[in-house]
């Protein structure tokens, strides 16, 4: 894909406000947010995270000098905002723009509000932020909402993430590269040639990037954070190194991973699976520049505990999986109704879809389609388009009672896994099930037997007849027909009807309970 970064001519800058974190929390409703303004220690931050449904901005965290906001992306209804969709519609939204090509605009330095406070060297000191400890065990306070951009020298793009930084001291931080991923690799490619390898971090970001840092595909994914915008975004070339990052960042942490590989101890960390990761030996980063906005806010994620569900990470990787299933589908089956990632798993080991078969064994292909699709993915449920895969009561009665272990489970063993998987217990490679909750397949033109239609509220919109008796002469009838043939929201009086009726003229059943003349 060609790169799209472009000076921006007189008249043409991008709006830098738009996606700024600060408007954003602005424009949320107030059911989503939650100011408080008193001071409050940076040791009893997580606490008032911890479960919190809300977004939450501290105006006095410590004695910072900046406010801090978290939880920002801890809900579908927060994510869709972003988006300008609603939960229901956020992941078509998203397929839509990622369709189209991100266009980047090049903003000059003295444009760029992210550079309007500039600390360069010994001037800079991470110790200074409202950096907080998050879980009881961690090894230090870490920096966690925060997005990496680097380049590829193979390719020229820019690849994007969301790692996390533990504090190692004023201008340096343990980060975590021990998981496969590209920075790992193109980190490795430098370290084997006793390179550093330049790096920079934005802190505060709108929830659009943190999903963008989230996704990884093969493209210059400073454009992927701009598609997913779906308008031109302003990048600035950072102070200290030639990477572009987005000028409307609340900051930015340059620096540098140095060149003696995974040669320090990091963690222990409470990860985005709900569990602790270990001690772990990794590259050190060290800040050669941190720049802001004046009026900067800085940024920190929920990650782990028992309230999965509520926090940035399980719901950025809940709908980062459901865009990955969504685009592994394409190719494999058609007729796609919904796809769900339940972000109480952490948003990646389970995935419901709901499809209409329309040859035997769709829905195995499904299955198969999404095991390849994510290393992640252990378990994945097919239902038919009747079960609602965002309802957990229907899930369940789907689970219940269209499923037979020994004819719907699918079972595959021996594929990549995900490191973090705390189940595998020391082995590297996983299995994952398939749950075909689909009901039988029938040919065309054909209802499904009475066993499988689900009971619901009578209806009366059937035609009306003269009399009861005119009514059955026209053919079988359920109850509900007769008393719609008859105008009638009662029904007692066509039970009188049927008892002196049949001794003159015999009314039977036929195998749909409806009724009709012998």
């Amino acid at each position: 894909m060609a790169n799209q970064r472009e000076p921006a001519p007189a008249g043409t800058l991008p709006d830098l406000e738009q996606f700024s974190l600060r408007r954003f929390l602005e424009s949320l409703p107030p059911d989503q947010k939650e100011t408080r303004d008193g001071r409050i220690e940076l040791g009893d931050i997580a606490a008032v995270l911890d479960g919190n449904p809300r977004a939450v901005l501290f105006n006095q965290p410590g004695d910072c000098g900046l406010p801090l906001c978290g939880n920002v992306a801890g809900s579908r209804a927060r994510l869709a905002h972003a988006f300008g969709a609603t939960p229901e519609t956020v992941t078509s939204v998203i397929l839509q723009r990622l369709r189209k090509q991100g266009i980047l605009v090049e903003v000059d330095r003295s444009q760029a509000p992210v550079q309007q406070i500039v600390q360069v060297g010994e001037e800079c000191d991470l110790t200074a932020l409202p950096v907080h400890l998050q879980h009881a065990l961690d090894g230090a306070p870490y920096i966690s909402a925060s997005l990496d951009f680097s380049r590829d020298p193979a390719t020229g793009w820019t690849n994007v993430g969301m790692r996390r930084l533990m504090l190692r001291g004023r201008r340096t931080a343990g980060i975590d590269l021990v998981a496969p991923s590209d920075l790992r690799a193109i980190y490795q490619a430098h370290a084997a040639r006793g390179e550093p390898m330049p790096l920079a971090f934005a802190i505060g970001s709108n929830p659009v990037d943190h999903l963008a840092g989230t996704m990884r595909l093969p493209m210059d994914e400073l454009e992927l954070v701009a598609a997913l915008r779906g308008a031109p975004m302003g990048v600035v070339k950072c102070i200290t190194n030639d990477l572009r990052v987005p000028a409307d960042a609340q900051m930015i942490i340059e620096g540098y991973l140095d060149e003696r590989g995974h040669a320090e101890p990091e963690g222990p960390y409470g990860e985005f699976l709900g569990y602790y990761g270990v001690l772990k030996r990794n590259p050190v980063f060290h800040v050669t520049a941190i720049t802001r906005r004046r009026d900067a806010i800085f940024q920190t994620a929920t990650i782990g505990g028992k309230s999965m569900a509520l926090t940035d990470t399980a719901q950025l990787c809940s709908l980062r999986t459901e865009l990955m299933v969504w685009r592994g589908l394409e190719s494999a089956v058609r007729e796609v109704t919904a796809v769900y990632a339940p972000p109480a798993t952490g948003g990646s080991f389970n995935v419901r879809v709901a499809m209409r078969q329309r040859v035997p064994g769709e829905a195995r292909n499904a299955i198969a389609a999404i095991f390849a699709s994510s290393a992640n993915i252990k378990h994945v449920f097919v239902v038919d388009p009747d079960i609602d895969v965002f309802d957990e009561a229907q899930m369940e009665w789907a689970l219940a009672t269209r499923f037979q272990a020994d004819r719907d489970l699918v079972v595959q063993s021996g594929l990549r896994a995900m490191p973090l998987d705390p189940s595998l217990d020391g082995a590297t490679v996983t299995a994952k099930a398939g749950f075909d909750l689909t009901l039988p397949l029938l040919p065309a033109g054909h209802e499904r037997p009475l066993e499988h239609r689900v009971p619901s509220p009578p209806v009366y919109d059937f035609p009306r007849h003269a009399s009861l008796e005119a009514a059955l002469e026209d053919g079988p009838k359920h109850f509900a027909e007769l008393m719609a043939a008859i105008g009638t929201r009662d029904g007692r009086e066509i039970i009188r009807w049927l008892e002196d009726t049949h001794t003159r003229r015999p009314i039977t059943r036929d195998q749909d309970g409806r009724y009709r003349f012998a």
